[in-house]
């Protein structure tokens, strides 16, 4: 039976795409040793959806506690499989702005070094394999902020005939612009995964992502947009927009489009592919206008707070140009439109926060 190694398998991506594998008849590797509470405490943690996973998918999921930063103990997995290992979903990621600056050095550590171990494991052990790497939108630091944009009622936006109105293209330039330290971890992470595919021949690809989501996400402050929304309108729970007066767009992709989109590469690779993927001018929305669809969809009034500072490096509009891998992929299509993916989310959560909430 052919392996997947999927890394960061506790987290939304990751999860997505154990489940998805196993359906497709692979024997998935899920690597995951719940950092994520380090990062944003318990209520954050992988570990319920790990034993979740493993309940559920049986011996078609093994799942390993690993960090991706030991480069003896990944080397170790891979040799273990070797050439039976077909492919390498990387997830595993410190996904924060805020939290970087805190520590920089575990920052790299995860993002870029440990990138570093999973290619050069795989360019040992299994060459032939494909490797997809969760890359971010943010490679593109806050260049997307000098785009001549139009401030609307509830939004930020372009005007129509701009030459990005349907999507930023990787085209886009990643220099001289702030990252945060975040960005620049994951900079170095993407640069290497298209070296590795360009160096070695191997088929990789850079998949950048604007806000990835659905109902499994384990929303936090500081990441985690539309679930950490949604929760707090659930509960009752204060909220703070940073910066932009609310008004800043993103563009949402819900957690199975995203896998789809693995799975149609893989089928098809090519060495040192690099897409933009999100929702695109289908699937995009403010915060303001987000916090709308929560209150409608949930039936509760959100309490926010609007502050001045933006986060540093943050996008005051982004959306995603899909030209590329539709092209390259024209059997992929989005599902889950912005409305779509808040009902999901709520519906599959709502009790549970609920429940939880009342219990403090």
């Amino acid at each position: 039976m052919s392996i997947a190694i999927v890394t960061g398998s506790g987290g939304l991506i990751g999860s997505e795409s154990a489940r998805y594998f196993t359906e497709q008849g692979y024997d998935v590797v899920g690597v995951d040793n719940d950092l994520r509470a380090y990062f944003f405490g318990e209520e954050a943690s992988t570990r319920p959806t790990s034993l979740r996973l493993t309940a559920e998918l049986g011996e078609g999921f093994r799942a390993v506690d690993l960090d991706i930063r030991d480069r003896d103990g990944v080397e170790r997995l891979f040799a273990e499989y070797g050439g039976r290992i077909e492919l390498v979903v990387h997830c595993a990621a410190q996904p924060s702005h805020d939290w970087a600056a805190r520590e920089p050095h575990t920052d790299f550590g995860v993002n870029a070094v440990g990138t570093l171990n999973l290619l050069d494991a795989a360019r040992r052990a299994c060459p032939a394999a494909t490797f997809i790497f969760c890359s971010t939108n943010k490679v593109y630091g806050d260049r997307p902020n000098l785009l001549p944009l139009v401030e609307l009622e509830r939004r930020w936006e372009l005007p129509e005939d701009h030459e990005f109105f349907g999507g930023i293209p990787t085209s886009m330039s990643i220099d001289q612009s702030t990252h945060s330290v975040f960005g620049a971890s994951k900079v170095a992470a993407d640069v290497l995964v298209q070296e590795y595919g360009r160096y070695f021949g191997m088929p990789t690809v850079c998949f950048r992502g604007g806000c990835l989501t659905g109902p499994q996400h384990a929303g936090a402050q500081l990441h985690g947009f539309l679930a950490y929304l949604m929760r707090c309108t659930v509960t009752e729970q204060p909220y703070t927009i940073f910066g932009y007066k609310g008004k800043q767009v993103r563009d949402n992709i819900h957690a199975h489009d995203v896998v789809r989109a693995f799975h149609a590469f893989h089928r098809a690779p090519r060495p040192a592919a690099v897409y933009n993927l999100g929702g695109g001018r289908e699937s995009n929305v403010s915060v303001l206008e987000a916090i709308d669809l929560c209150q409608r969809i949930s039936g509760r009034e959100l309490a926010y707070a609007l502050s001045d500072q933006a986060r540093v490096g943050d996008h005051q509009w982004y959306v995603s140009d899909l030209d590329d891998f539709r092209a390259d992929y024209p059997e992929w299509r989005l599902t889950f439109g912005i409305e779509d993916v808040l009902r999901d989310i709520h519906a599959s959560n709502a009790e549970a926060w609920t429940s939880a909430a009342q219990l403090r």
